[in-house]
C-alpha cells in the first residue's frame, strides 16, 4: 500500500486514487466470525482494517470489544478483551472456560425445553424471565439467538428486554458453526476477558510492542448502545474527550493505537475528533463500502454521507 502524506497537491490527487491493493484479506470467509450480531461490528470491514494494523504485537488490547470480530482475527502473543457490558463478558468467559460439547448441550436443551422456534413468543418470554432471575450466561446466548435482529439489549434495571424475533431469528446452522469456530479460536488464544469502563482499565504496563484498538460508541450516531438508558455508561462529549486524552497519553509512550470512528454522519461532524486529529497529527484512513480505501491526513469528504475512518498514531504500511 502506498501513502501520500502532507503535500497539498498530492492530497488533491489522492481523493480520486484507490490505494488499497487486493490481498489475502479480501475474502472474509477466511475470518472467524463472532456468533453475536453486535451493533457496529467490524466483520465486513476486516479486509480493510487488518492490513492497516501493526505486526509482531505483544499485547493486543480491545478497549471496547463488543462482538470481538477484530481481536479474534489478529495475531498477538497476548489478548485483553474489555467491555463495560458485564453480562457480555460473563458469556465470553463461559465460552473460554467450558467444553464446547457442554455449551452446545445447554443451548440445544434450552431450545427443546422452552420449545423455541420462529413463532413461539411465549417460550421466548419465559426463558427471558428465567435469565433475568438466574443470570445463566448461556441462557443469554440462547435469547440472543431468538431475539429481534439477534441483538443484546438491557433496560436501566439491567433486565434483558430485547423483543422476540418472530419469523426471523433462531439458532440456525450458520450461527452454530460461527459459535463453534469462535469458541475454538478463543480457547487457543492467551486471552483474558474483563469488564471495566474504558477509563478505569489499567494500561500502565503497555509499551511500544503493544497495540490498543478502540471501537467506541460513535458520538454523532444514534444507537441503543450509547444512549445511557440501558443501565450502563452512555456516550457523550465527556466520554469522547476522556478517551481521546487516554489515547494521546498512550501515544506519548509510543504505544501503537488505532481508533475506529466516523468524522461525518448525515450532515453532522465530530468537531471534537477533527480538532484532536489535527492537534496530534495522527493519520486517517477513510474506509469505503466498496472495500477500497485511501490513507491520508483529513481532507475533503462528503459530509452528508457517513465517513467511517481508522485513526492511527503510526503510518500504516
Amino acid at each position: 500500500m502506498t501513502a501520500l502524506i502532507g503535500n497539498k497537491d498530492n492530497l488533491s490527487k489522492l481523493c480520486q486514487t484507490n490505494l488499497f491493493e487486493p490481498s489475502l484479506f479480501d475474502d472474509v470467509r477466511s475470518f472467524v466470525r463472532s456468533p453475536l450480531n453486535y451493533i457496529g461490528g467490524k466483520f465486513k470491514l476486516l479486509p480493510q482494517l487488518l492490513p492497516l494494523f501493526p505486526k509482531n504485537i505483544r499485547t493486543f488490547v480491545d478497549l471496547f470489544c463488543g462482538g470481538c470480530n477484530v481481536g479474534i482475527n489478529i495475531e498477538a502473543e497476548r489478548y485483553l478483551f474489555n467491555d463495560n457490558l458485564t453480562y457480555l463478558i460473563d458469556l465470553y468467559n463461559t465460552f473460554l472456560d467450558e467444553d464446547i460439547d457442554k455449551i452446545l448441550y445447554h443451548i440445544e436443551n434450552r431450545i427443546l425445553s422452552f420449545n423455541l422456534s420462529l413463532t413461539n413468543v411465549a417460550g421466548y418470554n419465559e426463558l427471558r424471565a428465567l435469565y433475568n432471575t438466574e443470570r445463566n450466561s448461556l441462557d443469554l446466548f440462547v435469547l440472543v439467538a431468538y431475539s429481534f435482529n439477534h441483538q443484546i439489549r438491557f433496560n436501566s434495571n439491567h433486565q434483558f428486554n430485547n423483543p422476540f424475533g418472530k419469523d426471523r431469528s433462531c439458532f440456525n446452522v450458520t450461527m452454530r458453526n460461527n459459535l463453534i469456530r469462535f469458541i475454538e479460536r478463543i480457547q487457543l488464544l492467551n486471552c483474558e476477558f474483563i469488564s471495566s469502563n474504558f477509563d478505569k482499565l489499567d494500561l500502565s504496563d503497555l509499551k511500544d510492542c503493544d497495540f490498543v484498538y478502540c471501537d467506541p460508541p460513535y458520538l454523532i450516531t444514534n444507537g441503543t448502545y450509547n444512549d445511557g438508558k440501558r443501565g450502563f455508561t452512555g456516550w457523550t462529549e465527556k466520554e469522547e474527550t476522556s478517551l481521546l486524552s487516554i489515547i494521546s497519553e498512550l501515544s506519548k509512550r509510543n504505544v501503537k493505537i488505532a481508533l475506529s470512528n466516523v468524522l461525518y454522519h448525515k450532515g453532522k461532524e465530530n468537531k471534537i475528533l477533527l480538532e484532536w486529529i489535527k492537534t496530534n497529527d495522527f493519520f486517517v484512513t477513510h474506509l469505503q463500502k466498496s472495500y477500497a480505501n485511501s490513507n491520508y491526513h483529513t481532507t475533503c469528504r462528503n459530509i452528508y454521507g457517513t465517513d467511517e475512518v481508522l485513526i492511527t498514531n503510526y503510518l500504516p504500511k
